[in-house]
């Protein structure tokens, strides 16, 4: 019943911070959208940047379950089909993904301003540059762990600028998911040249 709630409260916070941003969290606002008391949430959180930082987590769990699941459907598939489908992922236009998105952008941006969400940024961030170095180095596995990590950032630092421009309507779903893969095959070439 604990985790129900706690799930329901980060899957609310989740969508304020999507409609308000961070600086238009507040914690009232909170209860009321997640049917909680706020007492429960400074329970569960301690403070408002504990609520951020555990929407964090969770959202970057959520965006591990929908760019790494499959259903099997599809049939087998190659390394490189791994890393296109993962990176591919972040671009779906349902709601969960979309929200995703935001939040993410939210949370980063608002680091400028609130400092201690910034190790828990730079974590999250380097563990998606280890997935996606991961999944590189299926591709090109003499490749070394520094040249991948390289990769794996630019790849990463221009799925959230992406993200951005089709979240705000200047970039179209479908050509975020051309500069995807063109992106893919630009960094695969790069690997593969060392």
């Amino acid at each position: 019943m604990a985790t129900d709630r706690r799930t329901a409260i980060l899957e609310s916070a989740a969508r304020v911070i999507a409609r308000r941003g961070v600086r238009g969290l507040r914690m009232e606002e909170l209860a009321t959208e997640a049917g909680v008391s706020t007492a429960l949430i400074y329970y569960h959180f301690t403070d408002r940047v504990g609520t951020l930082r555990h929407t964090l987590e969770h959202i970057s769990d959520r965006a591990e379950r929908y760019t790494s699941d499959r259903d099997g459907s599809d049939g087998p598939r190659d390394a490189r089909q791994d890393l296109e489908q993962s990176l591919l992922l972040e671009f779906q236009d349902v709601p969960e993904v979309r929200e995703n998105s935001a939040v993410w952008g939210e949370l980063r941006a608002s680091a400028i301003f609130e400092p201690e969400l910034r190790a828990d940024l730079a974590r999250a961030t380097l563990d998606w540059i280890y997935d996606v170095a991961h999944l590189l180095g299926r591709i090109h596995p003499t490749t070394s762990a520094p040249a991948l990590a390289a990769s794996a950032e630019r790849l990463t630092g221009l799925l959230e600028g992406l993200a951005t421009r089709w979240l705000s309507g200047a970039l179209s779903l479908t050509h975020a998911r051309e500069l995807v893969r063109e992106a893919v095959s630009i960094e695969l070439h790069r690997l593969g040249a060392e």
